[in-house]
């Protein structure tokens, strides 16, 4: 947050006189509530434990433990060119400000030396024949001060601030929405390559099974039936796995993308989904503090204050303006003489404006301003209301997933066991090679679904701790909106 500085306290001294209607921060909804999805579907499955918190962690990332995603993280917000755009608008925004104000509230004073060389006919005084040259220097200092006598000045200060709120919270709303693309990213990466290998596995079995088989063929052992059948499986297998090699590629050009990175992938690390560890316990803020957690809801509200200062400055408008002016001056002809008292000139002046006629535009443009508020208000309605239903459905994907993700693992373990028996069976001459081949088959496809699982579980993490505000720390206030920031 930056300082408090000297054109704020002006403006709380000038607060009384200001026209327009007073800013306040929208009320967080009454009897706040996720709904059922905080309980849904924990019974029996393998959801991590919601435990009720004042905010999410700050780097709510290092949860899954992994060194790897914590790098990339890391990677992102060093080198993210979004980071940086918001960056900028942010400073853009400050240093609009800060020159707004010094224009608004403090008088302005120029300085000025002039020169120049004239020649006059002299018919103005009645001797056209007499030409004269001659040379005038001037040294003047001005003055001007507006005096914000209703509040306008103040207002549009007003609206500034309130720029800069909203720059400060889009620039965490960046941040946060950098940050759980590059764990989805990250999560999706390392599941589709434990997804090609599981797919290697199956087509090394297959192929193995299938040299054996043709041996067999040979022998008489098995009709040609069987052999195309085992023929006709294993292509199918190998033609899943490029559509797997294509997708791993092209999310390992978008995690190079979101970490600042050219496509070809140097120093970005890989990372494994056995490196990841789901967390027994995740954070859940209290319903009536999540408006004050999401970056993109202050932002609402710090759109919704812009919108009401335009008011005030609409409002000002309608009144009178008052400006004063002073000038010192001294003009001479030589420069020894511009300092001489008999060359100082000086004036003061005063100027009062009260629109007369305008025919209905001021007032026009008043009620344009409190449409545009209406428009605020209600867009801040729908992202508290947008808000709220991220949250019930990131809490219910994870109880959902949680419980197929139970599911997937004993399914996986059964299959497990099976192969194995089969294993055994088979070298004893038990059982078929069809019977063998399907059950690995069965087994690595239970594989891939229980990957797929664990990874649907990481994402639903991230998702919620998005939806949460991301561990955004610092408050928001009414009134003279604070900057929120993270970055300098």
């Amino acid at each position: 947050m930056k300082p408090f500085t000297p054109y704020l306290t002006c403006m709380l001294l000038l607060s009384a006189c200001a026209v327009g209607p007073d800013f306040k921060a929208p009320e967080p909804p009454k009897d706040a509530t996720y709904g059922s999805a905080v309980t849904a579907g924990h019974d029996g499955g393998a959801s991590p434990k919601l435990v009720t918190s004042d905010a999410v962690p700050e780097q709510w990332w290092q949860l899954f433990q992994s060194r790897s995603l914590s790098q990339l993280v890391a990677q992102g917000l060093a080198n993210s060119p979004t980071l940086a755009a918001a960056q900028a608008r942010l400073i853009s925004a400050r240093e609009t400000l800060d020159a707004d104000s010094a224009w608004v509230l403090f008088p302005r004073a120029d300085a000025a030396l002039n020169s120049s060389r004239q020649r006059i006919s002299g018919a103005s005084f009645g001797n056209a024949g007499n030409p004269r040259i001659f040379t005038v220097h001037n040294a003047a200092l001005q003055l001007s001060y507006s005096i914000d006598a209703f509040g306008g000045g103040q207002r549009y200060l007003e609206l500034g601030e309130a720029g800069v709120a909203y720059e400060a919270c889009q620039l965490e709303a960046a941040r946060l929405t950098l940050i759980t693309n590059i764990v989805t990213a990250a999560v999706a990466e390392a599941s589709l390559r434990e997804q090609v290998k599981a797919t290697e596995a199956i087509i090394a079995d297959a192929t193995s099974l299938l040299e054996m088989s043709e041996k067999q063929f040979e022998l008489g052992v098995i009709g040609k039936a069987e052999l195309l059948s085992q023929r006709t499986t294993l292509a199918q297998t190998r033609s899943q796995l490029p559509p797997l090699q294509k997708a791993v590629a092209s999310m390992r050009h978008q995690l190079a993308v979101l970490t600042g990175n050219m496509p070809d992938g140097q120093g970005q690390p890989e990372m494994a989904m056995d490196e990841l560890v789901l967390p027994d316990e995740i954070p859940l803020t209290i319903a009536s503090e999540l408006t004050r957690r999401r970056p993109d809801v202050l932002a609402a509200e710090a759109a919704l204050h812009q919108a009401n200062a335009r008011v005030g400055v609409a409002t000002s408008n309608m009144y009178p303006k008052l400006a004063l002016s002073a000038s010192y001056a001294t003009e001479a002809t030589k420069i020894a003489d511009l300092f001489n008292a008999g060359s100082v000139v000086w004036g003061l002046g005063a100027g009062l404006t009260q629109p007369l006629f305008r025919a209905g535009e001021l007032r026009a443009r008043r009620r344009a301003a409190l449409a545009d508020f209406d428009q605020a208000a209600a867009d801040y309605r729908q992202r508290v209301l947008t808000a709220f239903a991220d949250v019930a459905d990131a809490l219910s994907a994870i109880a959902l997933d949680g419980r197929l993700l139970r599911l997937e693992t004993e399914a996986e373990k059964l299959a497990g066991e099976t192969l194995a028996i089969v294993r055994e069976q088979h070298s004893q001459g038990a059982v078929s090679l069809l019977m063998l081949l399907d059950a690995q088959q069965r087994y690595q496809q239970l594989r891939i679904n229980l990957i797929r699982a664990r990874a649907a579980m990481f994402n639903d993490t991230a998702a919620l701790m998005f939806a949460l505000g991301g561990g955004w720390q610092q408050g928001h206030s009414s009134g003279n909106a604070d900057v929120m920031e993270k970055q300098q």
